[in-house]
């Protein structure tokens, strides 16, 4: 099962870095919910250098654990580093100047509430978020769910998000956002109480996703979104993993810690501190539920052949994009593991790290493999094709001529 492990690291100062992808709307049985694959982050970040996620594992409404090996990067930003296109220069000092957008559809009393998050998040953490802009159009937040069920919907005022933000950017000087957009209330009642009780698919995430990924490709600074809902009645059921967002009026208390020191955004390797940025090739590993192999950034990894691929059994989603169906060639597939848990993957990057097969950690150890003998060798007296068609006698340095020559022709 893990003989074919890559137990090589490509970094050039011997760090170790893992990507850790749970993509949102899908129903994640582990980090679907509220923040609920923080606890996952916080196990991989122990042994690696440095992991590299996305706020679906690390937002957890009025919750959050930031952490200096943790990079916190928007899942568009996310994509475009795992291509080699986008780099991330951690921010290791200071902290960032975080501007805020919030939808001007959100009532005035939520509104409040929002901007008092913002000065919460000043005067207890002593984060600089220095400013807010209110969009001039409402975003328009609808929400819809496909045949499969994963969540989507529609932003008919992104632009002008995306305007408000860009002001933000070069009127007042913020270096990464923040955004809030109304999102209606007239969710499924029946969807809202499954997902409440543990059950359900979060019904918000498509459209988040929607709004973070075009802030993030229009400005290129670090983004994440909070979405804006009234509070709704307690209920005694709700499960521990929903429970984040049971607890206040506003899901950006989170989104203001991680932004504070989540890693800049570098376009061009001709950037003048690209060599200080952390790039595609330096990942070891990147970790997914084993049925959610389909995102562009994990498929995009996939083609190096240094990474390994660990594939979550456990983490079920309601997608159908199994790791080995998609990866397609055996050199490929060789390198994807498939665990039980997030406890074994934890466990196969501890092993991959330190050099050690993981197979050496159960009862029964494989030997060594005989390798199979090699082809027969030509000899004098074969017969090769020769131009014309006809058979014709040739030695084994003739062959080896023509093979030598065909290389250096090709």
């Amino acid at each position: 099962m893990f003989d074919n492990v890559p137990v090589q690291t490509v970094s050039g100062d011997g760090s170790y870095t893992a990507v850790l992808v749970v993509p949102t709307g899908i129903g994640a049985a582990i980090g679907g919910y509220a923040g609920d694959a923080l606890p996952v982050a916080r196990a991989v970040s122990s042994v690696v250098d440095t992991l590299v996620t996305h706020p679906n594992v690390m937002n957890g409404a009025m919750l959050s654990w930031p952490q200096a090996g943790i990079q916190y990067v928007e899942g568009y930003a996310l994509d475009e580093f795992c291509a080699g296109r986008w780099g991330l220069l951690p921010v290791t000092k200071g902290g960032h100047r975080i501007g805020l957008v919030l939808d001007c559809a959100i009532e005035d009393d939520l509104q409040l509430r929002h901007v008092q998050a913002a000065n919460a998040a000043r005067a207890t953490l002593g984060i600089n978020v220095a400013e807010y802009c209110v969009t001039e159009k409402p975003a328009g937040v609808t929400l819809e769910m496909t045949t499969g069920g994963a969540s989507w919907g529609t932003v008919k005022g992104l632009d002008s998000l995306v305007d408000a933000g860009r002001r933000l950017v070069e009127e007042a000087g913020c270096t990464a956002i923040a955004v809030v957009a109304r999102f209606p209330d007239d969710e499924d009642e029946e969807a809202l109480q499954a997902y409440r009780e543990g059950q359900g698919v979060d019904a918000v995430g498509g459209a988040e996703a929607i709004i973070s990924h075009v802030m993030s490709q229009k400005l290129k600074v670090p983004c994440a979104h909070a979405p804006a809902l009234p509070p709704i009645d307690v209920d005694e059921s709700v499960s521990p993993r929903a429970c984040a967002e049971e607890l206040g009026y506003t899901f950006l208390p989170c989104v203001l810690s991680n932004l504070h020191r989540a890693p800049s955004i570098i376009t061009s390797r001709e950037h003048p501190r690209a060599g200080e940025a952390l790039w595609a090739d330096a990942v070891d590993a990147v970790v997914a539920p084993a049925s959610a192999f389909g995102g562009a950034g994990v498929l995009s990894l996939a083609e190096q052949a240094t990474t390994l691929l660990i594939a979550v059994e456990d983490n079920a989603t309601v997608m159908k994009a199994g790791a080995r169906a998609l990866l397609g060639s055996s050199s490929v597939s060789d390198r994807c593991v498939t665990v039980s848990s997030y406890l074994e993957a934890v466990g196969v990057l501890a092993c991959h790290k330190a050099g050690v097969n993981p197979t050496c950690l159960t009862p029964e150890v494989p030997a060594i493999r005989r390798l199979p003998p090699a082809p027969a060798a030509a000899t004098e007296g074969d017969v090769a094709a020769a131009p014309g068609g006809e058979g014709r006698s040739v030695g084994v340095e003739e062959v080896h001529s023509e093979r030598l020559r065909a290389l250096v022709d090709a």
